[in-house]
């Protein structure tokens, strides 16, 4: 029996500083073979090579990745300014009307990171340029320095709204995450329910509210040592249920039944 495919978004890179790739995380195949029980397929993002409507005919769910070029600010209405960073904007083509679709649909998706980021865009949200420098709150940024076991530690909580989605799914109100990232929400979409704050206020889990599909979103990066991790595992198990639900023909995957 085959099983159900997962579209992981991939980024553009530069190998030796020369040669153009699409590429994806290892991590993150791992944790859709691994954990979540289905075949990971990786997605050029870009609209010269693929659509939005091929993707959902091709794939069963999608896991919006993180990545370094952020989300182009003339997408909330903002300018550019040298804080906002680097762009993929071939990458926004895709990816902001592709989590529409799916949340119209009922199609399953699971955004980390840049994902968590365009999945607030993609829904009428905008986005703080750097969070480190709005007052009271820490730096998210990967360490730049240290292993990859370093740069991946847990270093701050996660509080979720008692009661919510996160909650349910986690067995916990609170729990430990790693963090690696620059931009954040500053203006939630219309339909963004967060469901989860670090400690200096910066959202860090939502959802889409009135979606009829697996709609979970994390600026924290749980593909690493997804297997193991207790918050990372029954994130991707719920995503791989949302996934096969769909893959099935049966009713979308309901997220209001993780609610503790």
């Amino acid at each position: 029996m085959s099983r159900p495919v997962v579209g992981i978004i991939g980024n553009q890179y530069l190998i030796n500083d020369q040669y153009p790739a699409h590429a994806g995380g290892r991590m993150n195949s791992e944790a859709i073979s691994d954990v979540s029980g289905c075949m990971p397929m990786l997605i050029p993002a870009d609209p010269r090579f693929v659509s939005v409507p091929e993707l959902l005919e091709l794939c069963d769910g999608f896991l919006l990745t993180g990545g370094r070029p952020n989300v182009h600010p003339s997408e909330y209405g903002e300018d550019v300014t040298e804080a906002h960073g680097e762009f993929d904007q071939a990458r926004d083509a895709i990816v902001l009307p592709l989590v529409r679709a799916c949340v119209d649909r009922g199609q399953p998706f699971l955004a980390i990171c840049r994902g968590f980021q365009e999945v607030n865009v993609a829904m009428g949200g905008s986005l703080y340029p750097e969070i480190r420098d709005l007052p009271g709150r820490m730096n998210h940024r990967m360490p730049p320095d240290g292993t990859l076991e370093e740069k991946f530690e847990l270093r701050h909580e996660v509080t979720f709204t008692k009661g919510g989605v996160f909650h349910g799914l986690m067995g916990a109100e609170k729990v430990m995450t790693n963090t690696l990232h620059g931009q954040g929400i500053k203006r939630a979409g219309h339909t963004i329910e967060i469901d989860g704050h670090a400690p200096d206020g910066t959202p860090e889990a939502t959802y889409v509210k009135g979606a009829s599909g697996f709609t979970l979103a994390v600026q924290w990066h749980p593909e690493w040592n997804a297997a193991h991790d207790p918050v990372s595992r029954p994130l991707f198990s719920a995503f791989g249920d949302a996934v096969r639900d769909w893959a099935g023909a049966a009713q979308p995957f309901d997220v209001t039944r993780l609610s503790a």
